[in-house]
């Protein structure tokens, strides 16, 4: 006679091993039964109108969600963003401006 503790000790030594009990529902071969899942995702039952609605409303409660910056906070970060476009396009001018010279200075002008 096995008590409900053998029982617990026998199922978690099967759960260390990687065995699992064996049921007719887990077998491999086992066909699920006729029509399951077939059924219609919430998606196909709502109509396209619907859906949009849905859509606004998720795009809303995520906007919520956002931390917006501060009036100060904007004007700071769009300034560095300016001064770094502004810094890498002198940089890029400086390039350009020195392959041009030295391509005319290879291949004659």
């Amino acid at each position: 006679m096995t008590t409900a503790d053998d029982a617990d000790a026998e199922g978690e030594k099967a759960g260390r091993d990687g065995a699992q009990g064996a049921t007719p529902d887990s077998t491999p071969d086992a066909k699920p039964a006729k029509g399951a899942g077939k059924k219609k995702s919430s998606v196909e039952r709502e109509g396209i109108f619907a859906r949009f609605a849905k859509f606004l409303r998720q795009v809303v409660a995520e906007l919520r969600k956002v931390i917006w910056p501060t009036r100060s906070e904007l004007i700071n970060y769009a300034s560095v963003v300016l001064v770094f476009v502004v810094i890498m396009a002198a940089i890029l001018a400086a390039y350009d401006f020195a392959f041009a010279r030295a391509v005319f200075f290879v291949f004659g002008e």
